[in-house]
């Protein structure tokens, strides 16, 4: 392998999804449209045009993002935001590092370039939802390029394989949103768990009140458990633009990022 390939946030069978659904819907449309009559002519006809608008809106708004967070693409967002939340991980010389739901391994990448004298270990559950990415692809990623001084390893952000105070320092990228039905403050407290007292910790997702509930008391809370610093930090017009996060469902990208 060459050169690296941390593949796409759109996943591809969402843009052939969306094409299929466009393409059947449209399909059922014209054949409603010439087989049948009456009133159930009329329902089936507005329910296959629905259908066929939805899915070309959601198809269209796909590919957008998907060029938007390409890496191969112009803008290359997916990398501006990585590289952004990398600068926010601090990790001293021979200590250790986790990165928390790695994918296809970018992250990890960034910090271990920044961080050549540290250990720095991804883990992900690699689901099927995201097929894409997976450990080998993430080995191959350090490999081509050159990175020695980066491990990967399965793990699930809900119960970490790690004792408490293991590293020096933990972070993630959008990733605890994707976790449903979990409570994400309870998600934040075990990625903690695991950092040394006076690790760092940078934190990037879609931290609104509807996914996270009061960020502010939860900061408070840890200030009061000892923590020296936590900081919150909009990123919505930091890692991009204001009109980017809108278009592409960023809106909630937030920074938790500290010090035990």
């Amino acid at each position: 392998m060459n050169k690296p390939d941390y593949k796409n946030w759109i996943p591809k069978w969402m843009l052939y999804a969306y094409c299929a659904g466009a393409l059947l819907s449209l399909v059922l449309l014209i054949v409603f449209a010439l087989a049948l009559h009456g009133i159930a002519k009329i329902i089936l006809v507005i329910v296959a045009l629905l259908a066929f608008l939805a899915c070309a809106v959601a198809g269209g708004w796909s590919m957008f993002a998907y060029n938007r967070f390409s890496y191969n693409g112009k803008r290359q967002l997916s990398k501006s935001i990585i590289e952004g939340t990398a600068e926010y991980v601090s990790i001293p010389d021979g200590g250790k590092a986790l990165d928390i739901g790695c994918g296809s391994g970018a992250l990890t990448v960034a910090v271990a370039k920044r961080n050549p004298n540290a250990e720095i270990i991804g883990c992900d559950r690699w689901t099927k939802e995201y097929s894409d990415f997976s450990k080998l692809l993430c080995k191959e990623n350090a490999r081509a390029e050159g990175l020695e001084n980066v491990k990967f390893q399965k793990g699930d952000a809900t119960t970490l394989p790690f004792e408490d105070e293991t590293f020096d320092a933990v972070f993630s990228n959008y990733v605890y949103h994707n976790v449903a039905g979990a409570d994400k403050q309870a998600l934040l407290l075990e990625t903690l768990r695991t950092l040394k007292k006076g690790g760092t910790f940078a934190i990037h997702d879609l931290m609104g009140k509807k996914r996270y509930g009061d960020m502010e008391a939860f900061c408070q809370k840890l200030r009061d458990m000892g923590y020296e610093k936590v900081e919150m930090l909009d990123t919505t017009d930091k890692f991009m633009t204001k009109g980017e996060a809108k278009l592409m469902l960023l809106a909630d990208s937030t920074l938790l990022y500290g010090r035990k």
